[in-house]
């Protein structure tokens, strides 16, 4: 476990630190500002962007599980699926266990002199809040990809104090680039209205936790043949 937060240090502090801003936030700025300061900026390319954008945790996860299961160590595969599918279950569990009204129905039902702004073509939800399902699923994949990628470069063996740098600045830039990803993917979601700050920061918290679980069981297993197997062995 010690590795695996030396290896990922700045994705995971990254997460933490962006749930401790918005954590602030919400304790500082009324629930009704909040969403509107953050969600009040639209223009035509960003609707375009955060309406397709924030699609990809619907798809895209389960494609890159698919794909990791062919081409990579069948045990990787097995530790993305595992975490997006725990993560998600969990989150819906939280959804119908907290049960809170999305900012649609909870504008409509508190300031009905204001209008969001919305998205055309964009189905608005109106209730299971919390937790973002979606910031679930693009925080836990964003985490298992850290994972595997730095797991390699650290394997990789280097001679040079030169080589060694390397290593690291491309780990650096890799976490930093799935960071952002994710953070993106959590910030459609109140950009789109489908969710409130709360509860981005809960579903960066559940994939970031869930995911850490999952590796916990499984990492026991690397050493193992089936772990490591791959479809397609080099020969």
């Amino acid at each position: 476990m010690k590795q695996l937060f030396k290896q990922n240090a700045v994705f995971i502090s990254l997460s933490l630190i962006l749930v401790v801003v918005l954590g602030l936030a919400l304790l500082y700025i009324p629930k009704n500002e909040l969403h509107l300061l953050l969600c009040d900026r639209h223009t035509y390319a960003r609707d375009i962007f955060y309406k397709y954008y924030t699609q990809v945790a619907e798809w895209f996860p389960y494609v890159v599980c698919v794909l990791l299961l062919i081409f990579s160590r069948i045990g990787d595969g097995v530790l993305a699926t595992a975490a997006l599918s725990i993560s998600g279950l969990a989150t819906q569990g939280l959804k119908y266990l907290v049960d809170t009204d999305r900012p649609y129905k909870w504008f409509e039902n508190n300031f009905q002199d204001i209008t969001l702004p919305l998205v055309d073509g964009v189905r608005m939800s109106k209730y299971y809040s919390f937790p973002s399902g979606h910031t679930t699923s693009f925080f836990a994949l964003a985490f298992v990809l850290c994972i595997i990628a730095t797991k390699s470069l650290s394997a990789q063996q280097s001679n040079s104090a030169n080589g060694l740098s390397a290593q690291r600045s491309i780990s650096v830039a890799i976490q930093v680039l799935l960071f952002i990803a994710a953070a993106v993917g959590g910030y459609s979601r109140i950009y789109l209205s489908q969710h409130f700050t709360e509860d981005v920061a809960g579903g960066i918290l559940v994939g970031i936790l869930i995911t850490l679980l999952c590796y916990v069981i499984f990492f026991r297993f690397e050493g193992q043949k089936w772990y490591n197997y791959r479809v397609f062995q080099k020969k």
